[in-house]
């Protein structure tokens, strides 16, 4: 597809399309009988059932062939590496052995085998056999325990992933149902209502990027690393851009480890004092957020009262980053002169502010109240 703008993907749903196919491609320029042996799949997030019946497949040219992505949690950065190239060692042989579809999965962890980031295996498997020449010869499904939301699910498609078996998702809504926190809905329905949902978000993100198939977004990887070390991008998200480089391997196996020693823990726990993480809702232990219920209360009060020297603690507390290296701008500090530019050096204020525009500040993104005062200070 060539590059277009942003599609609504609800009044221009006719346009898109989910359908995908799983398979051996074989030469793309060169097609014959063989690249046509592919199972059309509606969309690529698959139940369990579904990945079953692909894994005990016999028909020839479906071969598939499960490869476990776990490795020992007490190796550490190297117990990891060592997994991937394993990993991808096996891809190799399966291949030359005549399997169609490689099955990647998580499901053999235990106390001694820790998962491996499903999007690390995953992208660093499809990179491996794009260099070794052999990527249209097989398709790939991931069957993690780890995807949930719709940008883990982007992030798979995006570097590779064919098709995406999310069986700790299903196995959460049926233990809900079982304890009556679904109600009027069985097993099947919260799958099919979870799956569906799964989707229309993966189609409204790559709508935003102007791509209307599911096929054409797959292994596009349009995305930017945030804090991965150039090594890591090289070897295992090659050819995708990391400005500001950061964590190895080594950390992403710490954390590995740390996950699964909660998961795992040198003496029984009730399974409810699991860490919450923090990452949605503010948590007094967790996840820091730049919005808690300190800033919120000064905004609210800031704003009921109108007292500025309120507003001013308030933007006190969220601008003042640098403490918690919250974001890339508060890690920045500006490298101010010793001697200030004379005023008369440079434009005035007014002269400055011809050159504002505010247009594309859209009232849908906007209070209507912020709406009407830019265009009012604009008029000024």
């Amino acid at each position: 597809e060539v590059t277009n703008p942003p599609i609504d993907p609800i009044r221009e749903e006719l346009v898109t399309s989910t359908e995908t196919t799983l398979g051996s491609e074989l030469n793309l320029l060169h097609p014959e009988p063989g690249s046509c042996r592919n199972l059309r799949l509606p969309n690529p997030v698959i139940t369990n059932e579904e990945l079953e019946r692909l894994r005990q497949s016999h028909v020839h040219g479906f071969e598939s062939k499960t490869l476990p992505m776990v490795f020992d949690p007490l190796g550490g950065e190297e117990a990891l590496s060592s997994a991937l190239d394993e990993l991808f060692a096996a891809a190799n042989r399966a291949v030359d052995d005549g399997v169609h579809i490689l099955i990647i999965s998580d499901r053999d962890f235990g106390p001694d085998a820790v998962p491996i980031p499903a999007l690390l295996a995953a992208a660093g498997l499809h990179h491996h056999l794009v260099r070794e020449g052999k990527r249209t010869r097989v398709g790939l499904v991931v069957e993690s325990g780890e995807p949930r939301e719709v940008h883990h699910f982007c992030l798979l498609l995006g570097y590779g992933a064919t098709a995406i078996n999310p069986y700790m998702v299903y196995e959460s809504l049926g233990d809900m149902i079982r304890q009556g926190m679904l109600t009027e809905m069985d097993v099947d329905a919260a799958m099919e209502n979870y799956n569906k949902a799964v989707v229309k978000g993966v189609v409204k993100v790559m709508a935003k990027m102007g791509i209307s198939s599911i096929k054409s977004y797959m292994g596009a990887q349009i995305f930017e690393a945030v804090g991965i070390k150039q090594e890591v991008i090289d070897r295992y998200f090659t050819w995708t851009d990391s400005r500001i480089e950061g964590i190895g391997l080594d950390v992403i196996a710490r954390e590995a480890c740390m996950r699964h020693a909660q998961a795992y823990p040198p003496i029984d726990v009730d399974g409810r004092a699991l860490d919450v993480g923090g990452e949605y809702q503010w948590r007094k232990d967790g996840e820091h957020h730049l919005f808690t219920p300190q800033t919120i209360h000064k905004l609210q009060k800031a704003a009921s009262s109108g007292d500025y020297e309120v507003y001013e603690e308030y933007a006190g507390l969220v601008n003042d980053q640098f403490k918690k290296m919250a974001t890339l701008r508060g890690l920045l500090e500006f490298d101010l002169p010793e001697v200030g530019v004379p005023l008369e050096e440079v434009e005035s204020e007014e002269e400055i502010t011809r050159r504002f525009k505010s247009g594309a500040m859209s009232y849908g993104s906007i209070s209507k109240e912020a709406h009407e005062n830019l265009a009012i200070a604009m008029n000024r």
